[in-house]
């Protein structure tokens, strides 16, 4: 079997954020989150919900399993019954979100997509983040317009949950007492000092950065063989 790719160990670091979340609505947003939260569902977290992005309930080969009505869809949503991953153009150390657009809000330099749904999304359910190109252009000392909002912004909101973020060069979580954003694991052939250059303010550290753990022969055979025959995933993170 060949060596296990970059896109690879992005995908079981994505699919490990669903573990232990129970019958919850897994929302992935991108191609290795969605083969992630698929793997998850196939493996290690069988009780969770996969929706085809519409109105039903599916199973990680497309079966329907149900219908989610949109009206269901919000309670969820609302509820803090659903974890979803999104993307993100720029994200701070503190966990905000920016998917609208870039530079001043008066005279932007660039569109992006909107704010969309990132605030219901952030204040109302557990979220994490999936980020496939790691630059000090994203990871930002401050953003350039809240979309998702961070911990510095929460207060009293209830299901306000910022889990971890997942870039193609390791992965991060808030562990810190002021629940910043730190480095908790590397990719293989990734080093600290890579992941600290590639980012613009100054990262906290867990007490030991592991590294991200390697798909089982059975994952890489779901992966390959079962979810992405194709290898799209190697689209979305080059290596």
């Amino acid at each position: 079997m060949t060596e296990v790719t970059r896109a690879e160990h992005c995908v079981i670091a994505c699919a490990e954020e669903w573990r232990d979340d129970g019958e919850v609505l897994a929302s992935p947003m991108g191609m290795i989150p969605s083969i992630g939260a698929r793997l998850a569902r196939l493996t290690f977290a069988p009780d969770l919900l996969l929706t085809d992005g519409e109105a039903l309930l599916v199973t990680p080969d497309g079966t329907v399993e149900g219908w989610l009505p949109y009206r269901q869809h919000l309670t969820l949503v609302t509820g803090g019954r659903r974890h979803v991953m999104m993307g993100a153009s720029q994200l701070d150390r503190h966990g905000n979100q920016n998917i609208s657009c870039v530079g001043p809000w008066e005279r932007p330099t660039r569109q992006l997509l909107g704010v969309r749904g990132a605030p219901v999304n952030t204040l109302n359910n557990p979220t994490s983040y999936w980020v496939p190109r790691h630059s000090r252009r994203v990871f930002v000392e401050r953003v350039d317009m809240v979309c998702g909002v961070g911990n510095d912004r929460a207060a009293g909101a209830r299901y306000h949950c910022l889990r971890r973020v997942v870039s193609d060069l390791g992965v991060f979580d808030f562990g810190t007492p002021d629940r910043t954003m730190r480095l908790v694991a590397v990719h293989p052939g990734v080093t600290v000092e890579q992941v600290r250059e590639a980012t613009s303010f100054e990262l906290a550290m867990a007490d030991e950065v592991t590294v991200t753990r390697a798909p089982t022969p059975a994952e890489l055979r779901l992966i390959r063989e079962v979810l992405d025959p194709g290898n799209a995933r190697a689209r979305e993170v080059a290596g």
